[in-house]
């Protein structure tokens, strides 16, 4: 790779950059917290996150006070919910061993919990201006059509590889803006679904991938592994007044979160019927749902589930359940997007 492309690189972005909320800020926070919200998740669908939680949290002193209850509900519709905790264990130790300044140097960086490389990368270039790769997905497939490389974008030797290499043509006036520009194109041009746009690309003229009609072809990825697929059956178990929730365990997948009580399997009406009985619960009428599946990293579930009223959950006094509302649901409790196909069951209001 010549260094004419960072040039032309750079020329494009000033041009064709888009507005986000967190760009242009100069705000080691700011970018942080975007760039751990853009892991899986799109632009688009990040800005409305982002700008909730700086409103609540606008900084690391605020984010390292903040209860974990209220720092996951913030959260809740993004996923992988030990992000935000991780962010806020490193939150604690940048109060505690840096006087709350985020730290510039990338291995120091990399120190703090649920900071990878790329990330440290995206800090360290983004928000002090130092001269570090930050290497996501988007920028190992347009250096992979860029060089015509072959190799597998997996491999964590690739990735040191695409690092090395762009450290060499990085700009050391506008390192974070090199990077962002790398992010930029490979998020709006040189696209991972659909159609690369090649015409509209500044480094059209250097793609060896374009010049070669091997575009579509690349990057290389090892195929992920099949996903294990989990059958479970919900139960909107309801009153007249409020919905059953309950806390997930500690550990594991969602851990902590809350969510619609579930257990393994389909079950049939009448064996759903009678776990709620096995829970202590009169149930008085019980109605099918619809279907509904999700898709974790490495599990799929696919849910049935049932409306179920029951005389009054409060008189059952369960310690395992929480009655609620789907207001105060909605501002109190976390309950993962895995459920959102049965939260819209959840009663607006107590009667």
């Amino acid at each position: 790779m010549c260094e004419n492309i960072a040039q032309l690189l750079l020329e494009w972005y000033d041009k064709n950059k888009r507005t986000l909320p967190w760009r242009d800020k100069n705000n080691a926070y700011y970018t942080w917290v975007s760039e751990i919200m853009l892991q899986q998740t799109r632009v688009e669908a990040v800005k409305p996150y982002f700008r909730r939680f700086i409103r609540e949290l606008p900084d690391v002193a605020s984010l390292a006070a903040a209860p974990e209850e209220r720092i996951v509900k913030l959260w809740e519709g993004l996923g992988y919910y030990s992000r935000v905790r991780n962010m806020q264990k490193a939150a604690i130790r940048v109060m505690e061993e840096y006087n709350g300044k985020i730290p510039e140097d990338f291995e120091t960086l990399l120190s703090l919990k649920g900071i990878g490389r790329y990330t440290a990368g995206a800090i360290s270039s983004i928000a002090y201006g130092h001269k570090v790769p930050a290497v996501d997905g988007n920028v190992l497939r347009v250096y992979s059509r860029l060089t015509e490389s072959r190799e597998d974008i997996m491999k964590q030797s690739v990735r040191k590889s695409v690092e090395e290499q762009l450290k060499e043509i990085m700009p050391e006036d506008r390192p974070g803006d090199f990077n962002q520009a790398m992010m930029e194109i490979g998020a709006v041009v040189c696209v991972p679904n659909g159609k690369a746009k090649c015409e509209e690309c500044p480094l059209g003229r250097f793609c060896l991938a374009r010049k070669h009609g091997t575009v579509e072809e690349l990057p290389v990825k090892a195929p992920k592994k099949a996903r294990k697929i989990e059958n479970r059956t919900v139960l909107v178990i309801q009153d007249g007044a409020a919905t059953a929730i309950r806390r997930r365990p500690p550990e594991g997948l969602l851990a902590g979160l809350y969510e619609i009580p579930n257990v393994e399997g389909h079950l049939t009406q009448k064996e759903a019927l009678t776990q709620v009985k096995n829970i202590g619960l009169e149930p008085l009428r019980i109605e099918q749902l619809p279907d509904a599946r999700h898709v974790f990293s490495h599990i799929e579930w696919r849910m049935c589930a049932y409306r179920i009223a029951v005389a009054s959950l409060e008189e059952a006094g369960h310690q395992e359940f929480l009655f609620v509302d789907k207001k105060e649901s909605d501002r109190k409790y976390a309950i993962p997007s895995a459920f959102s196909a049965y939260t819209k069951y959840m009663k607006e209001e107590h009667s």
